[in-house]
């Protein structure tokens, strides 16, 4: 049952895990909030820290998940992955979210097309950067469908991310399309350096640290 390459319906998606939590990035951290995660994603991030979601997971329908999502009564829901919008039921599921009145965000790679999305889904991309070895999947074309509710993420693993990002934020004007956000690998730099370098140059961008990171290390559903 090929989920990805949408051979079933709409209405179907392949999930890893449902979890409430807080959430640890962008512009809701803090949040407690219902995560997600759909199973399955093209990149293979150097970096990547849900290596458990490439494979498996479970079919469910977007009706299931609509009543999981609803046992915790949330303000806050989170669609993540893997990679969710390689899964075509993602959009159905971000959709119906919103219709239930949830506040709803999409953690995508940017390497997927995002025109589909429910504008009223709020947009957090992560851009990849050099480090994660797969920055020559990014897809400009996706920063056109951003506005000031959305978010685009740089994963900086080096000096090199660092610079590389400041680039790609002032040749697209970034910060005047959207907001923003540095986040360091965890364990590989640390955050304080990442922070003076944002500082010495006056970079039009929002630091951040994965709180969940902070809080629960790499405890896998947290």
């Amino acid at each position: 049952m090929d989920i990805a390459a949408g051979t079933v319906e709409a209405a179907l998606v392949r999930v890893s895990e449902v979890f409430y939590s807080l959430q640890g990035e962008a512009r809701t951290v803090g949040w407690p909030t219902v995560f997600i995660r759909l199973s399955g994603c093209p990149l293979r991030c150097r970096y990547c820290d849900t290596t458990y979601a490439y494979t498996g997971g479970e079919v469910r329908s977007v009706d299931q998940l609509m009543t999981a999502v609803a046992a915790y009564r949330p303000r806050h829901v989170t669609v993540t992955g893997g990679e969710p919008l390689a899964q075509r039921g993602c959009l159905s599921l971000l959709t119906a979210l919103c219709d239930s009145g949830y506040e709803v965000s999409l953690e995508t790679s940017g390497a997927l097309d995002v025109a589909g999305v429910d504008p009223r889904v709020v947009k957090v991309m992560d851009l990849k950067t050099p480090d994660s070895g797969e920055s020559h999947r990014n897809r400009y074309e996706n920063l056109a469908y951003l506005g000031l509710q959305d978010q685009v993420k740089f994963v900086i693993g080096s000096r090199h991310d660092y610079e590389w990002a400041c680039h790609i934020i002032r040749e697209f004007a970034l910060s005047e399309r959207c907001e923003v956000l540095l986040s360091p690998v965890h364990g590989v730099i640390d955050p304080r350096d990442l922070a003076q370098w944002m500082l010495d140059d006056r970079v039009a961008a929002r630091f951040q640290i994965q709180l969940h990171k902070v809080l629960w290390g790499d405890t896998p559903g947290r």
